[in-house]
């Protein structure tokens, strides 16, 4: 019963999954979907990209958290359209989240929704939410082993941004080893060294987003 259960949830996830990459298509905007375990970054990195693309990159958020609307707060503050979605324990955003968060936006006046999922390096990778491109942010601090020992989220991504690369000097992480055993796993992977917080490896990321925003405009 259980199996047959969880079978159920997941085949309403996907076609509400398909619903949302419908609206995005129709109305020609890029959506990404952040994961990453708590405090890897992602609300900083959002914060740098809005500074960085407000004026020529029309965004907007989605938040989730388990509870609070503080990381909200911090995309507000920036400028950016964005629409808290408290899970209240859950461990993940899933389509229907997204579905009736995307009715708070002005589409037509947007090029990129960003998805930030809950922080948790397991669930997220499951759900798909109707979005073209997922991102696996992980921090120097966590260690270079996080790949291997998640490695559903890592073959799932598209690009996988390390950051926090300013603590390389203070911590054994292995480059080499992290490199080789995400490559392992996804070898068309994209990956990101950054450190938002000093500002490298922005310019990188910023020239992917535009990228990825004229490819999603160019789609018929």
């Amino acid at each position: 019963m259980k199996i047959k259960v969880l079978k159920n949830i997941m085949k309403a996830n996907e076609d509400l999954a398909g619903e949302n990459t419908k609206t995005f298509k129709e109305n020609k905007i890029l959506s990404v979907n952040l994961m990453s375990s708590p405090g890897a970054g992602k609300t900083t990195i959002l914060e740098e990209t809005i500074k960085k693309l407000n004026a020529e990159i029309k965004m907007a958020v989605i938040e989730g958290d388990l509870m609070t609307s503080k990381d909200a707060e911090r995309i507000h503050a920036q400028g950016a359209p964005v629409v808290q979605v408290n899970t209240e324990g859950g461990c993940h955003l899933d389509a229907n989240m997204v579905s009736k968060a995307l009715q708070e936006f002005d589409l037509e006046a947007l090029d990129v929704v960003f998805i930030e999922n809950v922080g948790n390096l397991v669930c997220p990778a499951n759900f798909a939410m109707g979005e073209d491109k997922k991102v696996a942010v992980l921090s120097v601090p966590e260690g270079d082993d996080k790949p291997l020992k998640y490695p559903v989220m890592f073959k799932e991504v598209d690009v996988c941004v390390l950051n926090k690369i300013d603590f390389l000097p203070y911590s054994n992480f292995n480059m080499e080893s992290f490199r080789r055993d995400v490559k392992s796993l996804n070898p068309q992977i994209k990956i990101i060294e950054m450190s938002a917080s000093q500002g490298t490896g922005l310019d990188e990321w910023c020239d992917w987003i535009r990228g990825e925003v004229q490819w999603k405009k160019e789609q018929k």
